[in-house]
C-alpha cells in the first residue's frame, strides 16, 4: 500500500533542503494574475496587522516525492509556491542588510557547497519552457532589477509575462513599505506562515488527493496525467518537444475542448460505449498501444493531428484546392444536432482521408443522414453512441462508404418519415434543424448561410385564431387540430415572436408578420408561403407534400 504523509509545515521548512520542488512537463504554466498576487501580499500583511504570534495558512500542497529523497513533483500548489519565490526574491533584492539578504536568499536558492562541488541550484524549478528564465530572472540573487527592466514583448510564454507582471506589482508595493515593516514580513513568512504539504509516491493516489483536496489551484486534468506518462517515456530531448506540441494543441482547442478530443479518442480506438470514467478506461484501451516505446508517435500521430482535425470540425474551416465548401456545409449542418456523437466518426474521416474531399463530402453527407435521423427519432445515447461504434469498427475494417452501420434500416427510414409527417412545432427539440435543413434545399445555389442572432419557427396557420376571424372560417376545428402543428405550416423568422400578430389573418400576417424590413425575407421557406395568395387546407396539404418529399428525397427516406 501507498504510504501517505500530511504535515503542516512553516514556510522554512517547505523551501528547505528537504524539499527539491519540480513543476513537470504536464501541469499547466504559471497563470496567477496581479490580482492573485497582489491578494496574496494583501492577506500576509493583514494577518501580521492582526497579531504578533498568530499563525497564518497558506492551504495544502500535493506532492509525488518517494520517501525521504528530497525531489518532489507538484500536482497542487505550483500557482502559489511560485507567486511566494518571487515574493520572497523581492523581499531579497530590496532590502539592505546583508544577513536578511542571505536568510532571503536561502528560502529560493539550495546554497551549493564548494568542498562538495555542489553548485547552488532554485529550491523550485519551473517546467522546462520557464525554468532557466525563472532561475535566471527571479531566484539568482540581485536578479530582480533586470527582470524589472524586461518589456513584455520580448518575453517567450504567457508564463514569463505573468512572472514580470506579478514582480512588478509585488515591489511596487514592498517599495512603498519601510525596511522595517519589510523585515516584518520576512518574518512572519519564514515561521508563521504555514502550508500543508501532502506527499504520496504514487502519481494516481496524488491526483485523487488533489482531487478532493483542490481549493485555490487550477484543475489537473485526466489529459494532464496522460500527458506525464507520455513525457515520462522520453529522454529528455523528445520530452521538451513533445511537451510543446502538446501544448500548442491544446492552447489551439482551449482546455475544455482538448478535453473532449481525449473521450472521442477513446471512442475511436476502443469501438465501444464507455463504461468508466476516462482516466481508468484511457490507458488500456488507448496509451497501451503506445507504451512504453512509442510516446513520440501517439503525441506527432495521434495528438497533433487529431487535434488539428477536431479545430477544423468545429470552427468548419477544412480547407482543400477544391470541394472545401461542401465539406464545411456537413460540418455546419452537423453541428446543429443536440448532441455531438457524430464527431469521432468525422473526426476518423478527416484524419484518414483529409487530402480527398470528394470523398469527405460523402461520407459526411451519410454522416448527417444517420446522424439526422436518429436525432428525428430521439435515439438516446446508449443505442445511438453504439451505433457510432460499430461505424468505426467499420471504418477500420476498410469499409468506408459502404458501412452497413452508415446506412439507414427499412424500418428506421419509415420511423423517420412517420415523425416528419406528425406534429412536428410539438418536438423542439428537431423542429428547428429540420425546417432549416429544408431552406438550405429551397435556396439551393444561392450559398444561403445562418448566421441570425435569433431565428424562431412560426406558424402560418395561428395555434389560437379568434372566434371571429377568417381562420376559423377557412378551417373547421378538425383540420386545424390536424394542421396547426405539421411541417406544412410552419415557417422561419429572424426576429422575437409577437404575440398579436400571430393570430392576423393570412393577408395580414404575410404582409405585416412574415416580411422583413424593406420587404427583405431572409428564409427560402418563408418566402415560399409569402408566393400564395391565400391559406387554405388544401394549399397547406400540398406545401405539406412538397416539403416532405424533398426531405424523403434528400435523407433517401
Amino acid at each position: 500500500m501507498q504510504k501517505l504523509e500530511a504535515h503542516e509545515m512553516p514556510l522554512h521548512k517547505v523551501f528547505s533542503s528537504d524539499y527539491d520542488f519540480q513543476i513537470p512537463d504536464y501541469q499547466r504554466p504559471y497563470a496567477w494574475q496581479e490580482e492573485q498576487a497582489s491578494q496574496l501580499l494583501t492577506d500576509l500583511q493583514e494577518a501580521l496587522d492582526r497579531s504578533a504570534d498568530e499563525p497564518y495558512f497558506l492551504g495544502s500542497v500535493v506532492l509525488v516525492k518517494d520517501g525521504g529523497a528530497p525531489k518532489a513533483d507538484v500536482i497542487d500548489g505550483q500557482q502559489r509556491l511560485t507567486t511566494l519565490t518571487i515574493l520572497l526574491s523581492v523581499l531579497r533584492d530590496l532590502t539592505e542588510d546583508a544577513e536578511l539578504r542571505g536568510d532571503l536568499d536561502r528560502l529560493v536558492m539550495e546554497p551549493g557547497a564548494k568542498i562538495r562541488g555542489l553548485a547552488p541550484r532554485p529550491r523550485l524549478t519551473l517546467r522546462s519552457r520557464d525554468a532557466d528564465f525563472f532561475e535566471k530572472h527571479v531566484q539568482t540573487k540581485g536578479a530582480v532589477d533586470t527582470l524589472l527592466a524586461l518589456t513584455e514583448d520580448t518575453l517567450r510564454t504567457d508564463a514569463q509575462k505573468a512572472i514580470l507582471r506579478n514582480a512588478r506589482v509585488l515591489h511596487s508595493s514592498l517599495t512603498a513599505q519601510t525596511e522595517e515593516r519589510r523585515l516584518e514580513l520576512a518574518q512572519m513568512l519564514a515561521e508563521r506562515t504555514f502550508l500543508v504539504v501532502v506527499s504520496t509516491p504514487d502519481l494516481d493516489s496524488a491526483h485523487r488527493i488533489f482531487s478532493v483536496m483542490n481549493s485555490r489551484g487550477l484543475d489537473l486534468s485526466p489529459t494532464d496525467i496522460f500527458k506525464s506518462q507520455i513525457i515520462g517515456d522520453l529522454d529528455a530531448e523528445a520530452s521538451e518537444a513533445c511537451a510543446t506540441t502538446w501544448e500548442d494543441a491544446e492552447e489551439m482547442l482551449g482546455r475544455d475542448d482538448f478535453a473532449e478530443l481525449f473521450l472521442h479518442l477513446r471512442l475511436i480506438f476502443a469501438k465501444k460505449r464507455a463504461e468508466q470514467e476516462l482516466l481508468k478506461e484511457f490507458p488500456g484501451q488507448v496509451l497501451s498501444h503506445y507504451l512504453p516505446g512509442r510516446a513520440e508517435a501517439f503525441v506527432h500521430d495521434v495528438v497533433r493531428p487529431y487535434a488539428e482535425a477536431y479545430a477544423q470540425i468545429k470552427e468548419a474551416r477544412y480547407e482543400s484546392a477544391s470541394g472545401a465548401e461542401a465539406v464545411n456545409a456537413w460540418f455546419r449542418r452537423l453541428h446543429q444536432i443536440d448532441n455531438y456523437d457524430w464527431r469521432p466518426a468525422a473526426l476518423w474521416a478527416l484524419r484518414h482521408h483529409e487530402s480527398d474531399p470528394a470523398w469527405l463530402d460523402a461520407f459526411l453527407r451519410a454522416l448527417e443522414r444517420l446522424s439526422a435521423s436518429m436525432f428525428i427519432r430521439r435515439v438516446y445515447t446508449t443505442p445511438r453512441v453504439t451505433r457510432y461504434a460499430e461505424l468505426l469498427r467499420q471504418l477500420d475494417e476498410g469499409q468506408g462508404l459502404d458501412s452497413p452501420a452508415l446506412e439507414l434500416r427499412d424500418d428506421e427510414k419509415a420511423d423517420t418519415l412517420t415523425l416528419l409527417d406528425g406534429d412536428l412545432y410539438l418536438v423542439r427539440r428537431i423542429r428547428k434543424y429540420v425546417l432549416l435543413r429544408l431552406d438550405e434545399l429551397l435556396a439551393r445555389g444561392q450559398g444561403v448561410t445562418y448566421d441570425h442572432p435569433l431565428i424562431t419557427v412560426e406558424h402560418v396557420l395561428p395555434q389560437s385564431p379568434n372566434d371571429d376571424s377568417q381562420w376559423v372560417e377557412l378551417f373547421d376545428e378538425e383540420q386545424r387540430a390536424q394542421w396547426t402543428h405539421r411541417l406544412g405550416n410552419l415557417v422561419l423568422l429572424n426576429r422575437a415572436k409577437n404575440s398579436a400578430a400571430q393570430n392576423y389573418d393570412f393577408a395580414a400576417k404575410r404582409a405585416k408578420y412574415f416580411t422583413g424590413r424593406g420587404g427583405v425575407v431572409p428564409f427560402a421557406l418563408t418566402s415560399q408561403v409569402l408566393q400564395h395568395a391565400e391559406w387554405t387546407p388544401e394549399s397547406l396539404k400540398a406545401r405539406q407534400e412538397e416539403l416532405l418529399g424533398m426531405l424523403a428525397e434528400e435523407w433517401r427516406l
